[in-house]
């Protein structure tokens, strides 16, 4: 089969690169929901012994709604600074995005608390004596491996545990050595400071996004919020950083992928903000064509 070259060299163009690269970066943030999934699933029976309900939820599950929450809003974010144009984004539609952005918001919300929630029980530790580690095997009681993973303990596990000074999670039938509990706790509150920190990232696009369409967004509060955010996104890196050295990889995988996600986002309202001007320049009104 023959290949149009000029067909070939029109999909290799630097602009549609860049979008089969920025659509792949959310595929992979939307395939990593369901790995957080198979975790929070994994995990959430030994920290929730007598069921998970509507009540204990979100604690349960934070991973899960955050990511979903967090792609659906992703998806937001793109239809407004890179899809639709601005003169569409008024009416009935900006209604509709405006109410779907407010539910993602309060689970976003609710994740933080479910985040905040998990962090105070992993690190509501009790004291653990026994005389002997490997007398636990198959007794029902799990280890701490990591976060939110806690497998049974088997005769490899037991040797790890044998003379140490052992804790165990309130309420749970999870123990571990003190060094795993204090790891485990430090990496629970990287998640309750990062789930802050994005949603101060979010408020900083949110009044972005609103002010370029007011036509309010001047270069004074451009560099303003350009500042904060720079402080916002080097909170995140480090976490990120944290959590490919303590954590787990897709921890950190998943914390990566956000921050080039939201790169995009932030060049759309760059692309955006240009444009603007441009049209503004050639006497066209503030932003009536939007975004490409």
């Amino acid at each position: 089969m023959k290949v149009d070259p000029v067909t070939h060299r029109a999909w290799l163009r630097p602009d549609r690169l860049f979008v089969v690269f920025k659509y792949s970066v959310f595929l992979l943030l939307t395939l990593n929901g369901w790995f957080f999934y198979r975790e929070d699933a994994t995990a959430a029976p030994l920290l929730f012994e007598h069921g998970v309900n509507w009540g204990n939820f979100i604690e349960a599950y934070s991973a899960t709604v955050d990511t979903v929450a967090w792609l659906v809003l992703l998806w937001l974010f793109e239809l407004e600074t890179a899809v639709i144009s601005d003169e569409r984004l008024r009416g009935g539609l900006k209604w509709v995005l405006t109410a779907v952005r407010t539910v993602c918001y309060l689970f976003i919300i609710s994740a933080f608390w479910g985040y905040l929630g998990n962090w105070l029980q992993v690190t509501g530790l009790e004291p653990f004596t026994v005389a002997d580690a490997c007398n636990l095997v198959g007794s029902g009681l799990s280890w701490i491996d990591t976060l939110d993973e806690y497998p049974p303990i088997d005769a490899a596990a037991c040797l790890g545990l044998q003379g140490q000074e052992l804790v165990r999670i309130g309420g749970t039938h999870i123990i571990g050595t003190t060094q795993a509990a204090t790891d485990i706790g430090r990496l629970a509150l990287v998640d309750v400071i990062n789930s802050a920190d994005w949603l101060l990232v979010v408020f900083f696009l949110e009044a972005e996004v609103l002010l370029q369409l007011w036509d309010r967004l001047g270069p004074r509060i451009t560099r303003t919020f350009t500042a904060v955010k720079v402080v916002l996104y080097s909170v995140l890196l480090g976490a990120a950083v944290y959590w490919g050295i303590e954590g787990d990889f897709l921890d950190f995988w998943d914390a990566f992928l956000w921050l080039v996600a939201f790169v995009f986002i932030e060049l759309n309202i760059f692309q955006w903000q240009a444009e603007v001007e441009e049209e503004r320049a050639h006497g066209h009104g503030p932003g009536l064509e939007g975004q490409s």
